[in-house]
């Protein structure tokens, strides 16, 4: 366990950002998703490490153990708490896997720093490229479900992320995909994040377009999400991601929810495994030194 401190731009003000660190080999950056702290990865956690790779983990700020700022929940900012971690333990050859609202922060580090010290992606049931309902992006969530998340969170937070934990992992009447158990785990993890910061990062995910990022990207990808997410609809979202990233491996789990992390947690480790491990290829172009 390790504390890792991060600058606020806009206001200067110094942030902690508690980081879990596990295992030895190639080194993975899990970035977890809203509202949960880097304990979502637990099954990852347990597994990776026994196949060469360590697994970074860190809370994003008003989550979890870190510090719980008032304001900064931006996606500059986050990706620039994404930043501190990387070079506060001096990563290099690094997979970013980014869950569902950390598949932005993976894409605007991209865009904004390169991919020095990155040479992998994955985006896991992610939010990109662009969640909100507007004239050119017409598929998009209407602003309104959104507000309701915010006035909803405001007016009774256990209760709403209650719920929004039974649709998070496709529990309903007719289906437990998950235990009563594995609900309150989600639950106590997401009342560790400050009620300020768990609005205000709805405000970030809905709402921040990375269409124009996405091409950006210039290590190879891999998209992975489920075709029964009732969270991050598969079709506004990781559909269009495989459209902007033509050369991205792009595997959609049929049936899956939103958490898939828990739900199909071995097929995903099976997954991460296999792309971490993987070496990259390189292919020069044969043309380069031709003169006409």
């Amino acid at each position: 366990m390790k504390w890792i401190e991060s600058q606020t731009e806009t206001t200067g003000e110094p942030v902690k950002l508690f980081v879990q660190d596990v295992g030895q080999g190639k080194p993975a950056v899990f970035i977890s998703d809203w509202p949960l702290s880097h304990e979502m990865w637990e099954y990852q956690f347990n597994v990776l490490p026994k196949h060469g790779i360590r697994c970074i983990g860190y809370d994003r700020r008003g989550f979890g153990k870190s510090d719980k700022p008032w304001e900064s929940y931006d996606y500059n900012t986050l990706a620039a708490d994404l930043k501190a971690v990387l070079d506060g333990l001096d990563l290099h050859d690094v997979t970013l896997v980014g869950f569902s609202m950390g598949g932005g922060e993976v894409v605007r580090y991209l865009a904004k720093y390169g991919s020095e010290r990155v040479s992998k992606a994955v985006l896991i049931s992610s939010v990109v490229p662009y969640m909100l309902q507007t004239d050119d992006n017409p598929d998009g969530l209407p602003k309104e479900v959104f507000d309701g998340f915010v006035e909803n969170v405001e007016s009774d937070r256990p209760k709403f992320l209650a719920g929004f934990a039974k649709d998070f992992y496709g529990n309903s009447l007719l289906n437990n995909a998950v235990s009563d158990e594995i609900l309150n785990w989600h639950s106590i993890l997401a009342l560790q994040g400050s009620g300020r910061a768990t609005t205000q990062c709805i405000r970030s995910f809905s709402a921040t377009d990375f269409r124009n990022e996405v091409s950006m990207i210039d290590v190879p990808v891999l998209i992975i999400h489920g075709d029964s997410d009732k969270i991050v609809p598969i079709k506004i979202s990781s559909d269009i991601t495989s459209d902007l990233l033509p050369g991205a491996e792009y595997i959609v789990y049929e049936g899956a929810p939103h958490g898939l992390f828990v739900t199909q947690k071995e097929r995903l480790n099976e997954n991460l495994i296999q792309f971490i491990n993987q070496e990259v290829v390189t292919i020069s172009n044969p043309y380069a030194d031709i003169t006409t």
